[in-house]
């Protein structure tokens, strides 16, 4: 019994330091290595390959590669890529409390348009007032950042319709494919990484990269870099398998709960570790935005854990913390695997 307590203790305190430092670590990345498209590839090919490497090593089993499963399965992944692709450019622009507030606008987006396209049931009172808080200390962070640029917001907003795209659409392929939650996870990264080399030379990125090669000669490897790509790709990892593992070793609501926590563990670090975060009134709207957060967490769990929201939160993980999460607690890999 002792054991048993142990280890879901270490496996809860593992998913929480990953998530709560995820969109940190990625911040700090995308500060030391200015290259979001040859980043997110890293963080791709890191994800397939450990999940490939688990499943071989019979941790793990994700459903094998099919082709016909893969062209199907297409469109969602090029979603999924472009919201990690704007989620990265987000981060290089603007700070870590921007990231989430707009990340956090997400519910208010996806309850509208499951209602409009997919001809869900209008939100609860609960629900419904909780988005509105969630809006009300979103626009407080926006008229009081001092931060403000045209172009991360510009970002921002890129980022918000690309991920309300693809979590709505993406319910609608999970149900309709029955991959597991591995298989979605071996799939969406497996063909966003294809994809990455064509975004690559579309956005002009590689010549960036070759010039920087190029202007540094032999000196091209920096130690600094290296480090924050790695934690980067590693932790995009691991918050995958301590977020699976932890979902099993306890209950929704404390799954649930841990999540919460990591949110304002985030805001916590961010505020503690350097100067990149909100103003004082800022962080005040951004608590209050994630308090209505809660808010939303509680009135959808209390509806119970349905099959596509399990599946859904495979996704956190990535530069999307994504870091996640997709809120009625995501995970995502990728998204990264974030398992955004």
């Amino acid at each position: 019994m002792a054991k048993q307590a142990y280890a879901t203790s270490s496996l809860v305190v593992g998913y929480a330091l990953c998530s709560s430092l995820l969109a940190i670590i990625n911040k700090y990345a995308i500060t030391k290595f200015s290259y979001p498209g040859l980043l997110t590839a890293l963080q791709y090919l890191t994800s397939v390959a450990g999940v490939w490497t688990l499943g071989k090593l019979g941790f793990l089993y994700h459903d094998p590669f099919n082709l016909q499963t893969a062209k199907k399965f297409a469109p969602a992944a090029l979603v999924f890529y472009l919201a990690i692709f704007t989620n990265t450019h987000l981060l290089k622009h603007a700070n870590v409390d921007t990231f989430i507030v707009f990340r956090s606008l997400t519910p208010l987006l996806v309850a509208i348009a499951d209602t409009i396209f997919r001809k869900q049931p209008c939100p609860s009172k609960l629900t419904f007032l909780s988005l509105v808080i969630i809006l009300g200390g979103a626009v407080g962070y926006v008229m009081t950042d001092s931060a403000f640029t045209l172009t991360a917001y510009s970002w921002a907003l890129a980022y918000l319709i690309t991920i309300t795209t693809e979590m709505v659409y993406i319910k609608h392929m999970v149900t309709n494919l029955g991959l597991n939650t591995w298989g979605f996870v071996f799939y969406n990264n497996l063909l966003s990484l294809l994809m990455a080399p064509v975004f690559g030379f579309l956005t002009g990125e590689h010549l960036s990269v070759f010039r920087a090669i190029e202007s540094r000669g032999q000196n091209w490897f920096e130690l600094d870099s290296f480090v924050a790509v790695s934690l980067s790709c590693v932790f995009g990892l691991l918050i995958s398998f301590f977020g699976f593992a932890a979902r099993k070793a306890i209950s929704a609501t404390a799954f649930t709960v841990t999540g919460v926590v990591n949110k304002f563990l985030t805001v916590a670090i961010n505020v503690m570790i350097w100067d990149k975060h909100a103003s004082a009134f800022g962080l005040v709207c951004l608590l209050f935005t994630l308090s209505g957060g809660v808010l939303y967490q509680q009135s959808v769990t209390s509806k119970g854990n349905s099959a596509v929201q399990q599946v859904m939160a495979a996704k956190q993980g990535r530069v999307n913390d994504d870091a996640t999460e997709f809120d009625v607690e995501k995970q995502s890999l990728v998204s990264s695997p974030k398992v955004v």
